[in-house]
């Protein structure tokens, strides 16, 4: 069976559960309703078909951010990238303000300045595709809509600030909800789960019900994992692993796990701009379970390892046409 309607398939499904071990069923032994959102194919997100992986490039216009703090901070510079960044991803994601575990809370006023101009020149300049807002907060959402952003990338799942969801809804934009236990302050300090798996999926289906009820168009939804959000390199691992189990939720899948601390841990790479080649690895496992968004910092060095894996895994003619 087909997986989400993309180039994923598959004819077992593991069953888990907090209190029994493991076990493997047949596909076909799954509930009908276990099933269909197996396999129903995801509508287009952000203008985009799903059939397909889509890179969403990482464009932060920040001093401070792990891992390319400070050099986009200029109007400039910043444009430039996004420029290079948009010739080899779907989506340019754009933030003001760094999560990083310790990251302080950056004023609504100074993410508005860092952020806006950067999207209306990417407008102005003739980019016409989706531009996501890397933020947590309503008055830097609806600053960036109206300055051409087509879709809302929440870490905070829209927990962080209560005015954001009704303002998704209201304007009808694409939605990326992302788990995070805790917030960036103090995330990092003793993350604990009972079976981090289990525990992501079921507060990511609470948070795609919290957003249906303020109304937001559950085919406008997609999620996130959270890799690195409150979470241990264990943890990190163990969701990446199992990832597929969140196509259970019904929604498409953003992996975000780019030059993060584990990748140079795993890899010893001590600095976030040598963990490139790590990153890739994580990213093509996640393609390899249907994760229909990749979140990265390489993007055209990610491009050229997607085209490779599908040349090889999914369908070499069409690769070469």
């Amino acid at each position: 069976m087909t997986l989400a309607g993309g180039w994923c398939w598959f004819d077992r499904v593991e069953v888990l559960s907090r209190s029994a071990p493991p076990r493997v069923i047949a596909a076909g032994a799954c509930p009908d309703d276990v099933l269909h959102r197996l396999t129903a194919p995801r509508p287009d997100f952000a203008r985009m078909t799903l059939d397909r992986p889509r890179l969403m490039g990482i464009l932060n216009v920040t001093p401070d951010s792990f891992s390319d703090g400070g050099r986009y901070l200029s109007s400039a510079a910043a444009l430039t990238q996004g420029r290079l960044i948009a010739k080899a991803a779907e989506i340019v994601d754009i933030g003001g303000e760094s999560t990083r575990p310790g990251a302080g809370e950056v004023p609504v006023a100074e993410e508005i300045a860092r952020t806006i101009p950067v999207i209306e020149a990417l407008r102005a300049g003739g980019m016409r595709g989706p531009i996501s807002i890397d933020t947590r907060k309503a008055m830097v959402a609806g600053a960036a809509l109206r300055a051409g952003a087509t879709l809302v990338n929440d870490v905070s799942g829209l927990i962080f600030d209560p005015a954001l969801g009704p303002l998704v809804a209201r304007e009808g934009v694409p939605v990326v909800l992302m788990h995070a236990q805790g917030t960036p302050e103090t995330m990092q300090d003793n993350p604990v789960y009972g079976n981090v798996l289990l525990d992501v999926y079921d507060a990511l289906a609470a948070r795609i019900a919290a957003a249906r009820a303020l109304g937001i168009d559950p085919a406008k939804i997609a999620v996130d994992p959270g890799i690195g959000f409150g979470k241990t390199a264990a943890h990190n691992l163990h969701l990446i692993r199992g990832m597929s189990l969140l196509h259970g939720l019904g929604c498409p899948i953003l992996l975000g796990a780019s030059r993060k601390r584990f990748i140079g841990s795993i890899g010893e790479a001590e600095t976030a701009g040598a963990r490139m080649p790590g990153s890739i690895a994580v990213a093509l496992a996640g393609f390899a379970q249907g994760a229909q968004i990749t979140r990265v910092h390489d993007v055209a060095e990610t491009r050229q390892a997607l085209r490779l894996w599908q040349a090889v895994h999914v369908d070499p003619l069409e690769m070469l046409a």
